[in-house]
């Protein structure tokens, strides 16, 4: 029989807002992962079932090393989670550099917040359903999607399409059947959907939400710093006016509200900051 061994692990809260320990997106962060098998990281992930866990290794070629699962599969690069892992490997430090499965990712730190540079440069490619076929897909009116949607990837795949209106973005009642026919990645093994909107030129946030699948449901993610990380791909992509700043507003649908700033650079850098928060921490026995 194999000997246990006792496992620490942290949780944070990323994307929070005005200092409530509760908004944002839960991370569990377990901080020494050298004597954890890849099926024990897949474990604890399940069992811990929060969107993703990650798992700190030592790395020769950054700060360290980290590996992400969710409760179903592991994954080469995603915002929350790198931003939440920063903040306990770096913690009492101005920035870190982390190594995941997409590269090398600096993320430094002003004051409560944290931000990432994307992984990678944008990768686009077009969808095949219609604007007004994605626009049912969503159960939402034909007219609803109002600029072209696109395929985008910073690191990991997402099908991002802007929406007409916040309140059109609000309404959004995704069809799984048509979900996961015009909504699934090949590279991803899951269909999503990121929604955005700008709302009332000039206004301070826009409003974005994110769906994707699990064991045929379809669940809501309250902040999704890879899909910000994407929408700005998507900008670049559309030759939209550089630089620009942006706030975005998540999670108020599923009672996690977040909120997310995305910059783009003039010269085509994408970063995602967000405020992270330390909760609680313990361990387990494995």
């Amino acid at each position: 029989m194999r000997e246990m061994s006792s496992h620490a692990f942290r949780i944070v809260n990323v994307f929070t807002v005005d200092g409530d320990p509760f908004s944002g997106n839960p991370l569990c962060v377990f901080e020494d992962a050298r004597h954890l098998e890849p099926e024990h990281m897949q474990a604890l992930a399940r069992q811990m079932n929060l969107s993703e866990t990650t798992f700190v290794l030592p790395s020769d070629r950054a700060d360290a090393r980290v590996r992400i699962f969710t409760p179903g599969f592991e994954m080469p690069f995603a915002g929350h989670p790198t931003l939440g892992t920063a903040a306990v490997v770096g913690e009492g430090k101005d920035g870190v550099e982390l190594e995941m499965l997409a590269g090398v990712i600096p993320v430094v730190r002003d004051g409560g917040a944290w931000t990432l540079m994307a992984a990678q440069p944008p990768q686009t490619r077009p969808v095949e359903a219609t604007p007004d076929e994605l626009a049912a897909m969503l159960g939402l009116p034909a007219g609803a999607v109002s600029n072209v949607p696109l395929w985008v990837s910073t690191g990991v795949e997402q099908l991002i399409i802007p929406i007409a209106t916040p309140e059109l973005v609000a309404a959004a009642r995704p069809v799984p059947e048509l979900l996961a026919r015009w909504g699934y990645s090949e590279t991803r093994q899951e269909a999503m959907a990121y929604l955005w909107s700008p709302g009332t030129r000039g206004a301070p946030e826009w409003t974005v939400r994110f769906f994707f699948t699990a064991h045929g449901a379809v669940l809501e993610d309250p902040a999704t710093g890879s899909a910000c990380a994407n929408l700005g791909g998507w900008m670049i992509a559309q030759r939209q006016a550089l630089p620009l700043v942006a706030t975005l507003r998540q999670g108020d649908a599923v009672g996690r509200p977040s909120r997310l700033r995305l910059r783009v650079t003039a010269d085509g850098g994408i970063y995602v900051s967000g405020d992270v928060i330390h909760l609680g921490r313990g361990t387990v026995e494995v």
